[in-house]
């Protein structure tokens, strides 16, 4: 199949599919898109939308793809973690706009991510990087405790593990062999686990200049150590006492990597000896926060997103970015251990209250339910508005209190009782 008109190429337009798909047709181009991973493209309805439908992992067969097409293409533009190294460089190759490509590995692999953070001057914890999982015990040692394994290719927190003593080590489940996209993992980043106060920075860039759009502080239900970040997530508003050391911070790291267009999500803790990175994304944030903009603040982060790509300043850096409410998240977890569900009570309660804008459900009953470590596991989430963080965090005080998740041990032939799971 041939594409003729001008093009917009999405890479690993999954989650964030449709609304980017609309944004492009709605800016008068067809839709390509490429897939980078065996799993993203099994997912059903992955291609609905796509004038065109390529699959590759590897930037210059996806160059050959593309010009074998003959494909009038005028941005490529991240979806998905997945994609964002092939999409600076397949940019490259086809001479568009695109953030800077020798370093495009840099803002994908976490160990690659921490050599070029030291070299540019960004504050890091130590780390280690071992290819091997019989090596990650003497790495952690070496680094001291606590420590926190993460695999580099990964995303969603899958595979997350801190350790807060040797003993933790010693009593840890084996690695994961596969990631969240179900490649093999190769290599462990091991690195000291940094305690202070955590942030995810969202940032717009076009031609070099930097447009803070917001940051969200992770809230934890106390002092304990934690792979999975997502409990209580709060946007920090101007007033916040981080808020100026993140941003210039923030500014500066996406300096460093080579950032110059286009939506990123950064996240980093504060402590009392300064800011220190955790990971940088060359894309558009995930979970509720883009809905909240749009319903709240009259963004439009996906033909935004497209604008950065095809080389325009987009319509958010003519005016400072206000949102008419302040916004929160709240994940309910799944603490009972891995079984069927049962139900996820007081949901439909909890969608009901005031300043909730959605719910969203992980899983459904009768369904395996592992216990929540990462952003896969999630039964219950909601995303919430109020007039200010208080308000904010009393919404999602009064949904802890309705919500929780019910589950049941599977039987021994896997199944469960299925008129007790329905009653």
């Amino acid at each position: 199949m041939t594409v003729s008109s001008p093009a917009i190429i999405l890479v690993d337009p999954v989650r964030q599919g449709r609304p980017f798909k609309a944004a492009a047709r709605d800016l008068g181009f067809s839709v390509v898109s490429v897939y980078t991973h065996d799993y993203l493209a099994s997912l059903e309805g992955h291609s609905e939308g796509d004038d065109l439908s390529l699959y590759s992992k590897e930037p210059y067969e996806a160059h050959r793809l593309v010009t074998a097409a003959g494909v009038d293409a005028r941005a490529v533009i991240p979806c998905l973690e997945a994609g964002v190294h092939l999409t600076d460089v397949l940019a490259h190759l086809l001479g568009l706009p695109g953030n800077d490509h020798t370093l495009a590995m840099a803002r994908r692999n976490k160990a690659a991510m921490r050599v070029h953070a030291a070299q540019g001057g960004v504050r890091i914890p130590e780390f280690r990087l071992v290819t091997s999982a019989d090596d990650i015990a003497a790495a952690a040692h070496d680094v001291g405790f606590p420590v926190i394994v993460k695999p580099t290719l990964g995303a969603g927190s899958q595979g997350v593990r801190v350790y807060s003593t040797p003993a933790d080590l010693e009593r840890s489940r084996p690695p994961m062999s596969h990631d969240v996209y179900r490649e093999p993992v190769r290599e462990w980043l091991v690195e000291r686990y940094i305690r202070g106060r955590e942030f995810a920075v969202n940032f717009f860039s076009a031609d070099g200049e930097h447009q803070l759009v917001d940051l969200w502080e992770y809230l934890r239900p106390d002092d304990s150590d934690y792979d999975f970040p997502l409990w209580d997530v709060v946007q920090a508003g101007p007033d916040h006492p981080d808020r100026p050391r993140v941003e210039d911070y923030v500014r500066c790291v996406l300096d460093v990597f080579g950032i110059h267009r286009g939506p990123s999500h950064t996240e980093v803790k504060c402590t009392a000896d300064g800011v220190y990175l955790i990971e940088v994304g060359a894309r558009l944030t995930g979970g509720p926060a883009v809905d909240l903009w749009m319903a709240h603040g009259g963004l439009r982060p996906f033909h935004d997103t497209i604008a950065c790509y095809l080389g325009q300043r987009p319509t958010l850096f003519d005016t400072s970015v206000e949102f008419s409410a302040r916004f929160g998240s709240v994940v309910v977890h799944n603490e009972q251990g891995p079984g069927l569900l049962v139900a996820v009570h007081g949901a439909e309660e909890a969608a009901g209250l005031p300043g909730v804008d959605s719910v969203e459900l992980g899983y459904a009953v009768g369904e395996h339910v592992p216990a929540t470590h990462d952003n896969t596991t999630i039964p219950f989430s909601a995303a919430v508005h109020g007039h200010d963080a208080e308000s904010v965090l009393a919404t999602l005080t009064a949904i802890r209190s309705l919500v929780r998740v019910e589950t049941r041990p599977a039987t021994p032939d896997g199944g469960a009782d299925t008129a007790a799971l329905f009653s």
